[in-house]
């Protein structure tokens, strides 16, 4: 038995030490793949890094602008079980999902647009949680859900477009494109725009709260309708999991748009548990050609049949088939 321990101790010892030469030579080779450190908007900076602008239409009786210091400032952990479980007491949520602060003039007008189909516990969770959260902000602001009800695979990307372009007839000057199972942990990530495209959830708890490379512009992202547009949005082409986020990128790179991100204490979010999905098999295929398609596969693209759209009294809802 002794004998048996020893050589199984020693074999786990071999694979160790595979799997840590592997490493150190897939750093060698792959540097970029690692984002041990990266660039990034200290807390001093976040709030001049903001995009001030809000749909034409707002209508507020106050003359005084909303301040965001304090929510900078005061940044604090908010992810407990009396945000999480039911929505809180408060300035009144309107028909369709929307919010304005009463006492003061918001800067921001924010469209959040979340992507979804079957999670439907995950959706509950994310509603309950997001309008305690986004309160807090004094932000004008309205959540998207738009469903697939088709039974292709899944087009995240699409849906991603589908709810611009609705976001946009509704006049928001600001997209944050938001996956249903991320949910940001701390009150100082403001829900608004900023100069550059803005990747949000750049310290995931399932990846020990690091970057796994400096490229990722995935999960929760910030972009202005107006770079959306001209980098025509995001492709069509990719169904099934995997591939868009970096396929988004690569746009921004063509037109010579860098992204940014805050400070990671400001960043820090937590991802619900789910099912994995089935990986998109010719995602590398399609990334290769990413540049050379943007022009024509994107929002000037975009065909869809949208089935129903219903204000529901936490979110706007467009039920669409691809």
């Amino acid at each position: 038995m002794i004998i048996r321990l020893c050589q199984h101790s020693f074999h786990i010892y071999d694979l160790l030490l595979f799997s840590g030469a592997l490493t150190i030579l897939v750093y060698i080779l792959l540097p970029h793949r690692f984002a041990l450190r990266y660039d990034y908007i200290d807390k001093e900076h976040i709030e001049e890094a903001l995009l001030s602008a809000t749909i034409s239409n707002i209508s507020s009786q106050q003359a005084i602008d909303c301040s965001y210091k304090e929510v900078l400032a005061e940044s604090t952990f908010v992810y407990d079980a009396s945000h999480r479980a039911a929505i809180l007491r408060g300035e009144e949520i309107r028909l369709g999902g929307e919010y304005q602060p009463d006492e003061c003039r918001a800067r921001f007008s924010t469209a959040i647009i979340v992507p979804y189909r079957d999670r439907q516990e995950q959706l509950v969770a994310f509603l309950n949680y997001m309008h305690n959260y986004l309160r807090l902000q004094q932000i004008h602001y309205r959540i998207f859900v738009v469903e697939q009800s088709d039974r292709k695979p899944f087009n995240r990307a699409m849906l991603f477009n589908i709810g611009a372009k609705v976001a946009e007839s509704y006049g928001y000057p600001c997209l944050i494109l938001h996956d249903v199972d991320l949910m940001p942990l701390n009150s100082g990530q403001i829900y608004a725009c900023t100069v550059l495209p803005r990747h949000m959830s750049s310290a995931l708890d399932s990846w020990r709260f690091h970057l796994p490379y400096r490229t990722l512009f995935g999960g929760v992202v910030a972009i202005s309708t107006s770079q959306f547009k001209m980098i025509n949005g995001m492709s069509n082409l990719y169904h099934g999991w995997g591939g868009e986020d970096d396929d988004l990128y690569e746009r921004l790179k063509v037109v010579g748009i860098e992204i940014c991100r805050f400070d990671p204490a400001y960043s820090e979010y937590t991802m619900l548990k789910h099912k994995h999905a089935i990986p998109n098999e010719n995602r590398m295929a399609l990334l290769r050609s990413a540049s050379l398609r943007m022009h024509t596969d994107g929002l000037s693209s975009l065909v869809y049949q949208e089935v129903e759209r219903r204000m529901h009294s936490l979110f706007t809802h467009i039920l669409v088939e691809t």
